[in-house]
């Protein structure tokens, strides 16, 4: 018996302990996670997003620690009432019973995080998980283990092992795990890995929340402020260096906007990080695999007679790619094909909205999907016409940061939701109850069978 067969044990006999705790007690555990994120811990998680790709120290508390505290402020205020007794209304046919939800916690669950935001895409499914009840093992990932180290002993020092273990190691200790028959899995990663872990997954008949990926379009209307638009879409693709999956993956701009859009960008980029190799408000590439996947993007878009309208340089010391532009690219481009992750925006133009429609729907449903423009009627019709994870009017990125939307995708860009109440629900089970007060009506009907119960019946299907 391996060591995450022991612990998934321990925490298999412990998880009534921990499930049927009241939400005053899950509210401590939450508060002592705040404690350590954002006093104990801070410094030193900050130093190591640092170490791990020189993510700037401002960027790493609004875009790892502040939501991690967030969420936890916000399920604090709420966990009473999402316990307590959920009732619901009972049809006069069950005349002298009631009934009601159950939020009860799934059980043993794994979390298996990814290496881009690993302390907030980490804790962030945690919080959901304490709240609901349930014990948890987390498998963060071995690219940022500057992170990884520090969150382990942040989660060895609040928590005894039997109720939320965090283990390290590469993609055979993810292999090992799967095999173990959780009662959930939340897994944040790419598509062609979410499909693996929900295969292992139907073995046991887990159930999954599977937060992927995939191409998310910024869509640039003509009734767009471009200024505006260059400024926040320059934001949402460079912040993390663009290993963010709700960034923008391409522009789809209509064709004579495209000069002004981009002459927009650059002064944008050029406001934010002026020589960005130098700016300590730019980050890096995780390492050299992805820096090398992503240098190649560029090198084979030169090659193909490709537009570089902004950036192109890399330096291989550093993994730093500088922002980039890039236009006129084939149709089987690369960049088109494949989800980016870093800072390489392409830009597509179109003539007619319906080219967006079609273009949109003819590849998988993205995770986010952005639309800039003034034009209510137009951006209904954007919205009504295509199917996407998420959706932002006039800017990007931001609806991850509201507690109160549910986040995730759809069919290839994720399964389940997370965040807040959603989150909530997604570690928990809904389980209905049905308490008989009274003599019911249904006692009239039991065997044997007359004509008297038969014209019961029949009155009971004409009018109730």
């Amino acid at each position: 018996m391996n060591r995450y067969q022991d612990i998934f044990n321990a925490q298999k006999a412990n998880q009534f302990n921990v499930g049927n705790t009241t939400y005053k007690a899950r509210i401590e555990k939450l508060k002592a996670l705040k404690q350590a994120i954002a006093v104990d811990y801070k410094q030193r998680i900050r130093e190591a997003l640092y170490a791990d790709f020189k993510k700037p120290f401002l960027e790493t508390d609004l875009t790892e620690i502040y939501p991690v505290i967030s969420e936890i402020k916000y399920v604090s205020s709420e966990l009473k009432g999402w316990m307590a007794r959920q009732k619901v209304d009972t049809p006069l046919q069950l005349l002298g019973s009631s009934s009601w939800i159950k939020y009860e916690p799934k059980g043993v669950c794994l979390i298996i995080s990814p290496w881009n935001f690993p302390l907030n895409l980490t804790l962030g499914p945690l919080v959901s998980a304490i709240a609901a009840g349930n014990t948890v093992i987390i498998k963060p990932s071995e690219l940022t283990p500057h992170t990884t180290q520090v969150m382990s002993e942040l989660i060895s020092e609040l928590f005894p092992e039997n109720e939320i273990a965090l283990v390290k190691g590469e993609v055979d200790v993810s292999t090992e795990l799967l095999k173990l028959p959780f009662n959930h899995i939340f897994f944040t990663g790419s598509p062609h890995v979410g499909k693996i872990v929900m295969q292992a997954a139907a073995k046991h008949l887990t159930s999954v929340t599977l937060e992927l990926g995939g191409k998310s379009p910024a869509i640039i209307t003509p009734s767009a402020n471009l200024k505006t638009a260059a400024q926040r879409v320059a934001w949402g693709k460079f912040v993390n260096n663009g290993q963010t999956c709700i960034a923008p993956d391409y522009i789809y701009i209509e064709a004579g906007l495209k000069a002004e859009f981009i002459a927009e960008f650059k002064i944008a980029v050029q406001s934010f990080y002026d020589k960005a190799e130098n700016s300590e408000s730019y980050a890096r590439i995780v390492n050299d695999k992805h820096f090398n996947r992503l240098k190649n993007y560029i090198n084979q878009a030169q090659e193909d007679d490709a537009t570089i309208e902004l950036g192109g340089h890399t330096t291989d010391l550093d993994n730093f790619i500088e922002p980039t532009v890039i236009s006129n690219l084939a149709e089987d481009s690369v960049l088109f094909q494949e989800e980016i992750f870093g800072p390489i925006l392409p830009v597509k133009t179109y003539t007619d909205i319906h080219e967006v429609i079609t273009y949109v729907n003819a590849n998988e449903k993205p995770l986010a999907l952005y639309i800039y423009g003034k034009d209510k009627k137009e951006t209904q019709f954007i919205i009504n016409n295509t199917r996407a994870g998420s959706t932002c009017i006039n800017t990007n990125v931001l609806q991850y940061s509201n507690h109160y939307l549910p986040f995730g995708g759809s069919n290839n860009s994720g399964i389940g939701k997370a965040h807040g109440y959603f989150g909530f629900q997604e570690f928990s089970n809904m389980r209905s109850v049905l308490k008989q007060h009274t003599k019911g009506s249904i006692e009239f009907l039991f065997p044997p069978y007359t004509n008297f119960k038969q014209k019961l019946v029949d009155f009971t299907l004409k009018w109730f």
